[in-house]
């Protein structure tokens, strides 16, 4: 197979140059060139390296081509029939996949692409291979991923649309010379979270752990207007900690008539502490507005969290403490420097 001798007319050479020019399917056209190698006088491992297909597949192009000349580069499945892939297919196994088996009648709680087969036959009489299974998933850019857990709101609907109208309607009329702000707080944990990673085959990569945990608590706010973070930090997430992060609100905008925030409903923001706080010294500059219960998703601050966990402490191999509140520092600071230049700009 490696030594192909293959000897044409020059008739045939510049009817195949005129089709590999017409040619648009980029698997056509490799096979154009394979003939075109092997017309040059190169060996099959010579046009496969050339190329980057492996040497067996020149082999069979060739062979193809001489029993049925230039109608033998292209792909004899174009007449197969119809696409069982069609878009109205596809469509369907979109709608599925977002949804759960249960809701088609089977007790498992997962898919699998054979349950996937299954249940698109009972829908569309169409049976595909696992292995088609596969290539339909991926055309309709659907992965395997970890659900996310959720706590249902329990306000009425109504309620909760809106709570949540009154929020977005203070951003929209906010003063000049008035701030909001995303407000929450996080835990910073020794012993790392583990996540996902990418590994070599026959890796499984290792974190080392401290074994006796410590905790951090961040207490953050997010500018509504900037996209800049504010912080403080704490050893104990407690109503002072709070405190601290609306103290450090108050002596970073002083010439604010009033700093508004958009938080949750956690103990801290409403203890008799705070209440008493924002009733004296904290009177007409600083006011809470509280999300409806189990709404973290319209907590923006919660994505810069989120980001802090995937960019520092998911899988952290920092050996104290403080060296781990040190990069945390790095990385918020960081973010903030970028936010500033883009201000800038």
């Amino acid at each position: 197979m490696n030594q192909i001798v293959l000897k044409v007319r020059v008739s045939v050479k510049d009817r195949l140059s005129r089709g590999l020019r017409r040619c648009r399917d980029a698997a056509t056209r490799l096979r154009y060139l394979m003939i075109f190698n092997v017309i040059s006088g190169r060996s099959a491992r010579q046009t496969a390296a050339v190329l980057k297909v492996h040497h067996t597949t020149v082999g069979r192009v060739v062979d193809k081509f001489r029993r049925y000349g230039e109608a033998g580069l292209y792909d004899g499945r174009a007449d197969n029939g119809d696409d069982k892939l069609s878009e109205g297919y596809l469509q369907r196994l979109h709608t599925i996949v977002s949804k759960t088996p249960e809701l088609y009648g089977w007790r498992r709680p997962t898919w699998t692409r054979e349950l996937l087969i299954e249940t698109m036959v009972r829908l569309t009489g169409v049976r595909i291979h696992v292995t088609t299974m596969s290539r339909a998933l991926a055309l309709i850019k659907a992965r395997r991923g970890r659900p996310r857990p959720t706590v249902g709101c329990p306000w009425h609907k109504a309620a909760k649309t809106r709570r949540l109208r009154q929020l977005q309607q203070l951003i929209a009329t906010l003063p000049r010379r008035e701030r909001v702000f995303y407000e929450d707080e996080v835990d910073i944990h020794l012993n790392p979270k583990i996540g996902c990673d990418w590994m070599v085959s026959g890796q499984q990569k290792e974190v080392p752990t401290p074994g006796k945990n410590q905790k951090r608590y961040l207490a953050g706010a997010l500018d509504v207007r900037t996209g800049l973070l504010i912080w403080v930090e704490g050893e104990r997430k407690t109503s002072y900690l709070f405190l601290d992060l609306l103290d450090r609100l108050r002596r970073e905008f002083p010439q604010a008539h009033c700093l508004h925030l958009i938080l949750d409903n956690y103990r801290i923001h409403k203890s008799e502490i705070v209440l008493a706080a924002l009733g004296g010294y904290l009177a007409g500059k600083i006011k809470l507005h509280f999300l409806p219960p189990y709404c973290p998703d319209h907590n923006r601050i919660e994505r810069v969290w989120q980001d802090l966990h995937a960019n520092v402490t998911r899988n952290h191999r920092q050996p104290t403490m403080s060296k781990l509140m040190e990069a945390v520092r790095y990385y918020l600071r960081q973010r903030n420097r970028r936010k500033q230049r883009r201000l800038a700009a």
